[in-house]
């Protein structure tokens, strides 16, 4: 026991906020716990939260994972955070939150970012200005609307930071954002890895933003010590260091050990994500794909749908399902839904760019609307979307032998098969399905070390795949599903 080494990783998301316990010395996950958020949601695609709800969950997931690891919180050496990726946290001069934060999946900033797009010089240009092209979700656009609909609180705007980074404020006291997460805001150069000011000046001349912005951080730099009130509260020694952090999908890589070329991560969550490494700043002609810089130090190809577990949750709720009734009736279904197609854009989407698109339901006949339909075709439905996204990847020359699954739909058998046939390639899941949260604590043992551990060793000795969850395509069912697919893009082409 004296040699343990632990550290705490936090994935603060959409939903919730989980905390991991790891030792770092035999790469055991020893506890976790977690704590659910709640959305504040409008009609016209407001998606926001209370930040205040953030700080209770970390407390009550950091004191839930140490009880159910049995070790004494004075024994954390470090501590990482995790967070959902461009969202908009602002604060005033005294360190007050201004407002809720504005979330990744809110389309409401939609008009601001056509009119910032247009002022880019469109798709083409902002690709070729930002290494990105900018879009609804990302937190450039929330500072025009916040300007436009909320014009005295924009004038107090003292501090600009993303979800992960007012955790480590509230942790340590500092504004610092790390490259990663910085290179989902809208407001940086993924090849340069600098801010673009000017982008700024032109949203607010007087030059109020660019003062705000926070300090650019290595992924293996510390923020900081924890405040001793906030390691008291915590219940966790004041000398741990707070590591950099980083956005969900950068510490996911590190997390299922995605930091050099050749593996592929595909998360089943709220939203659906694929990413992989990539040494060099190659950024795709492709709008969809976003080159974000990666939390290791290189790239990070992406994509990112903005609807998954949603809408197979919302089928669920309708129907009345729990996950093993709903998970009988996908696997009772044919492969194709006996032509039951679902476009599932409850949230808008952003991969295929249709940040206005609404859910559907196609070729529904007295025959074929049946439960079991329904359960398979949203299935089908998200994966596709995750198809689509993948081929625009491959398109830019990433290769993988294997998926690495994560993410709540990662744990369902049946899901498993529909990716590994719908990608045509094999699918496998790490031991740990909370990969954010175990990333975080793998980078928090990497940045205490000073670097002088490689993160690649970390990784080796703490990501461990589930032999058991290796599911590979059947060659009958994957000629099935490329069928339903060229279905489902033919649906989608004529919206």
């Amino acid at each position: 026991m004296a040699n343990q080494q632990l550290f705490l990783g936090i994935d603060c998301g959409t939903q919730g906020t989980k905390a991991l316990i790891l030792d770092a010395t035999s790469g055991q996950v020893l506890g976790h716990g977690s704590a659910a958020h709640t959305m504040i949601s409008g009609a016209d695609g407001r998606r926001e939260q209370d930040t205040a709800q953030w700080l209770d969950a970390f407390t009550q997931a950091t004191h839930q994972a140490l009880a159910s690891a049995g070790v004494d919180g004075q024994a954390i050496l470090g501590i990482s955070v995790s967070g959902q990726q461009h969202g908009l946290v602002l604060l005033d001069d005294q360190g007050q939150v201004l407002r809720p934060a504005k979330l990744w999946c809110d389309t409401e900033s939609t008009p601001q970012n056509d009119r910032l797009l247009a002022h880019l010089g469109g798709e083409s240009g902002s690709l070729e200005r930002l290494g990105v092209v900018i879009a609804p979700g990302y937190t450039v656009s929330k500072l025009l609307w916040t300007r436009e609909h909320h014009p005295q609180l924009f004038n107090r705007i003292a501090s600009i930071l993303l979800p992960h980074d007012f955790l480590n404020h509230w942790l340590t006291g500092r504004h610092c954002n790390e490259y990663g997460d910085a290179s989902g805001t809208g407001y940086f150069n993924v090849r340069t890895r600098q801010w673009d000011v000017r982008l700024l000046q032109h949203i607010d001349p007087d030059g109020r933003l660019q003062s705000a912005l926070p300090e650019l951080i290595e992924s293996h730099q510390p923020v900081g010590r924890i405040l001793p009130a906030v390691a008291a509260h915590l219940g966790i020694n004041p000398e741990a260091v707070v590591a950099s952090g980083g956005g969900d999908n950068m510490m996911g890589a590190i997390g299922t050990g995605n930091i050099q070329p050749g593996v592929i991560t595909m998360s089943l969550g709220s939203s659906g994500t694929v990413y992989a490494y990539a040494a060099e700043p190659a950024v795709s002609p492709q709008p969809s794909v976003a080159t974000f810089c990666s939390s290791s130090g290189g790239w990070l190809p992406l994509i990112c749908t903005m609807n998954l577990t949603n809408a197979t949750g919302a089928m669920r709720e309708l129907l009345e399902l729990d996950i093993e009734a709903f998970n009988t009736l996908v696997a009772n279904a044919p492969i194709g839904a006996e032509g039951v197609c679902m476009l599932p854009f409850l949230n808008g989407e952003r991969v295929p760019a249709l940040p206005h698109a609404t859910g559907s339901l196609f070729g529904l006949t007295t025959t074929n609307l049946t439960r079991a339909n329904l359960c398979r075709a949203v299935v089908e439905g998200t994966t596709f979307g995750l198809r689509y996204g993948l081929d625009l990847l491959r398109a830019n020359g990433l290769e993988a032998q294997s998926i690495r699954l994560i993410g709540g739909g990662s744990k369902s058998p049946v899901w498993r098969q529909i990716v590994a046939d719908i990608m045509d390639t094999t699918v496998i899941c790490t031991e740990q399905s909370e990969a954010a949260a175990l990333g975080a604590a793998i980078q928090a043992a990497w940045c205490h070390s000073g670097a002088r551990e490689s993160l690649a060793d970390l990784c080796e000795r703490c990501v461990k795949l589930d032999p058991a969850s290796e599911t590979r395509p059947v060659m009958e069912q994957v000629a099935a599903s490329q069928k339903a697919y060229v279905h489902y893009q033919e649906r989608v082409a004529n919206l």
